[in-house]
Formats: structure tokens, sequence, C-alpha cells
């Protein structure tokens, strides 16, 4: 036998000895990363996607690139799909590897396991969001319906035929009668086209807004700009001021800190804090300045703010939301305790209902923690999505994470077996101006490796579900989520 083919065969049993010990440590530390989680999960289903995850994180856990490399040079599985199947696949893979050291190996996994946590995740999605439509992509849409759905029922009927697959009312903004309106609509539209459309309710939490405004006429926070957070607007003090809905904030607020303004369009530091509220000095903000209005979002990176899950409005607001919508959107939810308040108040509410499903926003950096733990406990007694809320998360984590951490958290996902929403400023100059740029392109086509896209409210919202469809239906002929499927190429014919 030459050299090189028994160096070929060392490094063959090499490949096998390294990938069976990663298989024996994935389920030794996986196992042991569940127990640490502490979750009770009884039903079959959940606790083979807790250890799945588990099993995954634990993989994970170790830089595998040189092994990668190494096996995808024999022409071998480098493990870079097996997320939602972490066990069979390095089953599958030590099977060739035996087999090629002329080893007795046993069967290979069963292709229906194989393919199991792909067929649960897509299950999963259809319960959550509703079936796939006569030609459409297995990625959902969800649309945030505007105050003109309750008097517009033409404009529902619009949404939904344009492909619209889930509505969102955000609790936020109106009344139940609103809300009652707009899912009537919603109803009726379904009805008329003969299609499913699910409702999700975002019960707003403890977001942060600016409350009321003292300044200038079109007053615009531009670079240097100095303007203050008030607990009370003080008529006598000229300077720009400004309240918040949170007021309480203030008292955690030290020299230094930062404050980003409506999804981080500009930001400030804290330069001055004394009793009556805090001085900032704008550090980050486009030439022409940004408006400072009442409603807009205000977030707090470098300040670990101390807020309740859910505000007494929520709870008023959740003996609608356990009646009325298929799906609870929870914002910014962090912790453990977070969701099983949550699964307490909708199980007194539901009177014996179904268990509704959670939609679980993560927005800040404790929540993409504490992520596997959220997931679990929320699997326990729901069913289960996540949202990545981009905005509040870019700014939370710093827009230079963003991109990174939005595709690990499709994987973790995955993993679980859990359905992703992809979030905030999708399409966002298309919706609000008719008119889409490269850039959104881009971020709408890389959105179809979640199983559901969330369009924010415009004008052009329709147009947008439309043209969000077609684009979905064009790439999932090329990819099912970091499968790249060799279909014909047509540009070159």
């Amino acid at each position: 036998m030459c050299e090189s083919a028994l160096d070929d065969d060392a490094e063959l049993a090499r490949l096998c000895a390294e990938v069976v010990e990663l298989r024996d440590a994935v389920e030794r530390d996986g196992a042991a990363l569940f127990e640490s989680w502490g979750v009770a999960v009884t039903s079959a289903d959940a606790r083979a996607r807790a250890q799945n995850l588990s099993g995954y994180l634990a993989l994970r856990r170790r830089d595998l690139t040189d092994l990668q490399y190494r096996l995808a040079a024999r022409g071998l599985s480098s493990l870079g799909r097996s997320e939602a199947g972490v066990v069979a696949a390095l089953d599958a893979l030590i099977v060739t590897l035996r087999r090629l050291c002329g080893e007795s190996a046993g069967a290979y996994p069963r292709a229906s396991l194989m393919r199991s946590g792909a067929l649960d995740l897509e299950n999963e999605s259809q319960l959550l969001f509703g079936p796939v439509r006569e030609g459409g992509s297995r990625t959902r849409i969800l649309g945030t319906l505007a105050p003109e759905a309750a008097t517009d029922p033409a404009l529902v009927e619009r949404l939904v035929a344009a492909g619209m697959n889930c509505a969102r009312v955000n609790c936020a903004h109106d009344d139940a009668t609103a809300w009652r309106k707009m899912i009537d609509n919603i109803r009726r539209a379904e009805g008329k086209l003969g299609v499913e459309c699910r409702i999700l309710m975002d019960v707003a939490g403890p977001k942060c807004r600016v409350l009321e405004v003292a300044a200038p006429d079109k007053y615009r926070l531009k670079l240097s700009e100095k303007l203050r957070i008030a607990r009370k607007i003080d008529k006598s003090d000229e300077r720009p001021q400004f309240t918040m809905t949170f007021a309480k904030i203030l008292d955690q607020l030290q020299v230094g800190a930062e404050v980003f303004f409506d999804d981080g369009k500009a930001a400030a530091r804290v330069v001055a804090v004394d009793a009556a509220g805090a001085e900032l000095e704008v550090y980050a903000a486009r030439e022409k300045g940004v408006r400072l209005k009442a409603d807009k979002g205000l977030n707090f990176p470098t300040t670990e703010v101390e807020m309740p899950p859910l505000t007494p409005k929520d709870f008023r607001d959740l003996d609608f939301v356990a009646a009325n919508a298929d799906l609870v959107g929870y914002s910014f939810v962090q912790r453990v305790e977070d969701v099983e308040l949550l699964q307490d108040h909708l199980a007194v509410r539901r009177r014996g209902l179904p268990p509704q499903p959670i939609v679980l926003k993560i927005e800040t950096p404790l929540a993409v923690r504490n992520l596997p733990r959220l997931i679990l406990q929320s699997l326990a007694h729901n069913p289960t999505a996540v949202m990545i809320a981009r905005g509040d998360l870019a700014v939370e984590i710093g827009f230079a994470r963003l991109s990174e951490m939005q595709e690990e958290i499709l994987w973790l996902c995955e993993a679980a077996r859990t359905p992703v929403v992809w979030a905030t400023q999708v399409l966002d100059q298309f919706v609000r101006d008719g008119v889409a740029n490269r850039a959104e392109m881009t971020d709408a086509a890389m959105a179809q490796g979640a199983e559901c896209v969330m369009l924010n409210k415009g004008s052009h919202l329709s147009e947008g579900v439309a043209f969000l469809s077609d684009v979905l239906a064009r790439m999932e002929r090329h990819h099912a989520k970091k499968f790249a499927r060799y279909t014909t190429l047509r540009a070159w014919d």
C-alpha cells in the first residue's frame, strides 16, 4: 500500500475517534446543561426539543473549525447543518467513518429521524402562523395594523389578499374598541377570501417613551446639543427638556450613561444628574438632526434598568388579549420568572381553553443570555415562537453585533425547533414611501431564514406584503434554512 493511502487511512481513523469522542461529550455535556437550566419539561415533544437544544449548545461550546475542514476535504458532512438534529447528524457521520475505516458500523439513523427536527419546526410554524398559502413561501408574513384597520375593511382585505398570514395588533396603541373592530375586519376578510390569518396581539410591556416635550417648535436633536430629562417640566427653565413614561429610571442614571432615541436615530450621554432630572449631551445624530417628539422610544443600553415585565395597563389588556388573540407577543421578556408570570395570568383568563401561543420578543442582552431557559419555560406550557426585535436589540447590544446575533438566534431556535419572527424595519422605506432601496432587498432576502417576517405599519403596507411575498418565494427556490438547494439555475440557460 502506498504511503499516501496509509496517511489517508490514519487520518480517517483519527477523524472517526474524534467524532465518536465528540458525540459522547455532546451527550454528556448536553445532559448536564439541561439539568442546570432547572426548567421542568414534562411532555415528550418538549423534552426532545429541549434535549436537542442542550446538545446543540454543548456542540457549539467547542471550536470545530479544523475538524470541519478535515471532514469536508474527504467529502463528509461538516456538521454545518445539524441544528435540528444534533445527535442524529453525529451518529450518521460515525457510521460513514466506521465503514470507511473497515469497522463494523451498524445502520444509519432512519431517514425520517434525520428530518424529524425540520418537520417539527414546520408543524410548529403552521400551528402558530397558519398554513402555507397556495404558491406562497413557507416563511409567513406578519403585518402590523395601523389605526385605519379598525375603520377600513377594504384595507384589511387588501392586506390579507396580498399574502399577510398574520396580523399584528400593537396594544401600545389604540384601545379594546379599536382592536375588536380590527379583528372583526380580519375575520371578515378570511371568510371572503377563503384563507386563514392569525391575530398576534403585542402586550406593550415597560417600553420607555418620550412623554412630554418642552422645546422650540420642530426641535431637533443635533450633534453636541444639550437637553434635559426632567421628572416634571419646569416652565421657568428655557432649556429643551422632556419627560418620560417611567420617570423612576432617573434614579438609576449616572454620569456617563447612554440614552438612545427612536431606535438609535440619535444618542446622548448623561453629563450631569440632579434631584430634578439629568442633563444630556448628544454625541451621535444625522446632520439634519432627529425630531424629539412624544411617544418616541428611549433606550438605556449601559444602564441595568429594573422594570416590571408587565405594567398595570398590560394586566388590563390581557383580559381582552386572552379572549381574542391567536398569539400573544411578550415585549421585554428577560427572565424565566417573567415567562411564568405571563403564563399564570393567561391560564387564569383562558378558563380551560387551550394554551395560547407566546411570542417571546428578544430585545435586551439579558434576554439573549437567558434565551434557552426562556424558550424551555414557555414550551413547557405554551406553543412558542421567538421574535428578533431588531430595533431595540440593536440599540441594546450595539449595531455591530446585531448581524451575528440575529444569525446565532436563528441557529439556537432551529435547535429548539422553535419558529422565529424576523422583525423591525424590514422593507421600512418601501412600506412608508412605496419605493425600496437595495439594502432593504438584501435584508428581505435574508429574512427567508426565519419562519415569519414582520412588516411595520405604513401607507404602502399592502404593496410591501405582496413584494415581500414575491422575494421570499424566489429565495425559497434556493434555500431552506442553511441548506442550499441546487435547483436548476435559469439566468444562464
